[in-house]
């Protein structure tokens, strides 16, 4: 399949960043798009991501090779029946939602599994829309794949090394293999993480001492909580069953540790936790998860008025972005006083090594 014309539909930060990956690195490629903020389109056009900008999703769609539905999971089904009667016969249509079951349940009811390609690229960041979209988005991220039972093996086949050629690492796994897997791995993370959140905040007093200490690991941990309620409140939704199935398994073994608290059982808590830290230090660091990695180290100062200053004059100086810096009150399992966050993991290392020349004393974790 020679791919020439892909359309999307919706173009925020993950859209938007697919398709400036798709003019980066195949600038021939041509791109037309629809969203309903008109002047984030005229945006992309004038940026020369887009070079057809549609008002509606109508017949022009009938060009492309393939679409992206990028628009919010609740939203996509409706666009699915308007384009069914004018895609071309070998068109792929594929969408970036972070549930699967859901999508292909409504591509079946459609008649329309010959053409769809089901797809999640396990990136984002904390913030959204297209003017936070980056061609590097996807880079190095896993970038499921989940194909129809009925898409020619052939689509495939060209789908496949088409996300590779956008940098993104594609997995091919079957829709409910996926949805389970990402209920253990992402959606039971973000609802530990607000539950936690909400139970210090629950648990504080008055004066908001809870909240004052909490920074640091607590914060660390709990960054997740931050993301979007709207989008992880459909996401909970769609993938109803798999989340209760692992929420069940997880209330078990907490369930079984108050036993051991409660019985003093050191052999089984030290158990727990070597396994946690085991498994734990066995994950591999090398590529994007479905949770946004965090770019940060701690760093030793001397607390001296201009010291923050001329550190982030020194990052400025190398070209590098901070998207955060702040002081460690709370060092009972930090390295130093200052924690930097950088936006990738480029700039990272570019810190890192520049703050290392200038004799500062750099932790890494």
């Amino acid at each position: 399949m020679n791919i020439k014309t892909v359309g999307f539909v919706g173009l925020g930060l993950i859209g938007g960043s697919i398709a400036k990956a798709v003019k980066a690195f195949h600038p021939e490629i041509q791109i037309m798009a629809y969203m309903r903020t008109a002047d984030t389109l005229i945006e992309a056009a004038n940026e020369g991501t887009v070079d057809i900008a549609c008002t509606a999703v109508d017949d022009q769609f009938s060009a492309c090779d393939c679409i992206f539905l990028c628009a919010p999971v609740s939203t996509n089904a409706s666009y699915l029946e308007a384009l069914k009667p004018v895609i071309k016969e070998d068109c792929i249509l594929t969408d970036v939602g972070s549930t699967k079951t859901d999508i292909h349940e409504r591509v079946t009811a459609l008649g329309l599994e010959a053409h769809f390609i089901g797809g999640h690229p396990m990136a984002g960041s904390e913030k959204t829309g297209y003017a936070n979209a980056k061609p590097h988005l996807i880079e190095n991220a896993y970038y499921i794949i989940t194909p129809s039972a009925q898409v020619p093996k052939a689509a495939v086949d060209a789908f496949v090394p088409f996300i590779a050629s956008l940098k993104a690492l594609p997995l091919v796994l079957d829709y409910r293999q996926h949805d389970f897997i990402t209920a253990s791995v992402s959606h039971l993370p973000h609802l530990i993480a607000s539950s936690l959140v909400n139970l210090v905040h629950q648990l504080d007093g008055e004066e908001e001492l809870m909240k004052r200490i909490a920074a640091g690991g607590f914060k660390d941990i709990t960054r997740i909580a931050s993301s979007s309620p709207e989008m992880w409140q459909q996401i909970c939704i769609t993938n109803k069953s798999n989340l209760i199935q692992v929420l069940d398994r997880c209330l078990e073994q907490l369930a079984a540790v108050r036993v051991q608290l409660e019985t003093e059982d050191a052999d089984g808590l030290y158990r727990f936790f070597e396994a946690s830290r085991d498994y734990r230090n066995s994950i591999p660091d090398s590529s994007s998860g479905p949770i946004k990695k965090m770019y940060a180290f701690y760093c030793d100062m001397v607390d001296e008025a201009g010291g923050i200053a001329a550190l982030a004059t020194i990052l400025a100086a190398g070209g590098i972005s901070l998207k955060n810096i702040g002081i460690i009150h709370n060092r009972e399992f930090e390295e130093a006083v200052l924690k930097v966050e950088l936006y990738d993991e480029d700039s990272y290392k570019k810190a890192v090594e520049l703050l290392r020349k200038y004799r500062y004393t750099i932790y890494e974790r």
